[in-house]
């Protein structure tokens, strides 16, 4: 890990992030989440650069108050107003730190949208992002979460990040070695949680790719359009085709994606399990470990296109939670401990929820 300083900038240069228009009060935040919850943030503050956190610093905005960092909103659960200061990460910027004839080293401003910044990667022949296509959210929020889909995760492709320390003010280099990634974690999401906020992510992407279809039904999608030999835009042409035909779009239909973690097991109880359940889904996820899909206990519990008032669960996909329209954060919460219950009981197996509640 690297410390370093950004050079101070005077307040009086800083005045449009820390007064109006930009510094908002009762802001509402419908727009800025993707379940599309209607609560307000009392106090708003977009981050345009990495010198406005500086300047926050500076005033003692962190001590003054709570506060909230906020990227694309898909990974929140808003269960009531949020009562301090939100801080939302609009940080662009798109910058090649390192390139040769086998790989390059790309940087991209913290609130980046993530597909888009996908898409510049295929754009560019750049592999190694294509199977995290159609992910919602930003690149901030990403090591975080250590996003992944179809056998890819954040962690495979990722550099090192840049991001300011709450409590001293000083901006740090993460790299790999530092973030400790888990499935779906990292060290943001434990011991150094509420402490960073990411203002930029490079990733080493390949201009040699190694195409990965073995996930999921990404090999029968290709097969289906006579693709024999994939690129990386054909994979993430059959991504997108995937999510699309079995996740809801949250412009129309409210919800954050998968809501829970696929559990990952002792290996020791699946036979007991496949005896009562032949159907049973499972794969290996390390020595002595079985991951289980989430989603196969949910619906196989009977939770599928379950809704109670304007929330439920999706028909399609039995992973994602829904807010029809009207919902509030608090009852799909309410809802997802009650299918936490049930799982254990039935199942013996603990969701834990892949999403935040504010």
């Amino acid at each position: 890990m690297r410390f370093y300083w950004i050079k101070p900038i005077p307040i009086h240069q800083h005045l449009r992030t820390v007064t109006q228009p930009f510094h908002t009060q009762n802001q509402s935040l419908k727009a800025f989440n993707t379940f599309g919850f209607d609560v307000v943030a009392h106090q708003y503050l977009p981050i345009e650069l990495p010198e406005d956190l500086t300047a926050l610093f500076q005033k003692h905005a962190f001590e003054k108050q709570a506060f909230g960092i906020l990227g694309g909103g898909s990974n929140i659960t808003f269960t009531q107003d949020f009562s301090g200061l939100l801080l939302h990460n609009r940080i662009q910027g798109r910058t090649i730190i390192e390139e040769n004839s086998d790989h390059v080293i790309v940087e991209f401003g913290g609130g980046e949208n993530w597909h888009e910044t996908v898409l510049y990667t295929l754009e560019k022949g750049w592999g190694g992002l294509e199977n995290l296509s159609l992910i919602p959210g930003t690149v901030g929020a990403s090591p975080i979460q250590n996003i992944g889909a179809y056998g890819v995760e954040i962690k495979d492709t990722f550099h090192a990040l840049t991001a300011f320390h709450i409590p001293t003010g000083t901006f740090h280099t993460l790299y790999h070695s530092d973030c400790a990634f888990g499935y779906r974690d990292s060290v943001f999401k434990s011991e150094k949680k509420g402490q960073y906020f990411i203002t930029a992510v490079q990733f080493k992407l390949s201009k040699q790719p190694v195409i990965k279809t073995q996930y999921g039904d990404i090999q029968a999608t290709l097969d289906g359009w006579g693709i024999s030999e994939p690129s990386i835009r054909d994979i993430s042409n059959a991504v997108i085709h995937i999510r699309q035909s079995k996740l809801p779009n949250p412009a129309e239909i409210g919800n954050c994606g998968s809501f829970f973690k696929n559990p990952v097991v002792d290996s020791q109880i699946i036979p007991a399990l496949t005896v009562q359940y032949p159907d049973i889904k499972t794969f290996p996820a390390g020595e002595g470990l079985t991951k289980v899909p989430a989603g196969w206990l949910i619906e196989k519990a009977g939770w599928k296109g379950f809704k109670r008032n304007q929330i439920g669960v999706h028909a399609k996909q039995a992973l994602v939670l829904v807010n029809y329209g009207g919902g509030t954060g608090a009852e799909i919460i309410a809802l997802a401990k009650e299918i936490q219950a049930d799982i254990f009981q039935k199942f013996g197996i603990e969701l834990e929820m892949e999403v935040n509640a504010w």
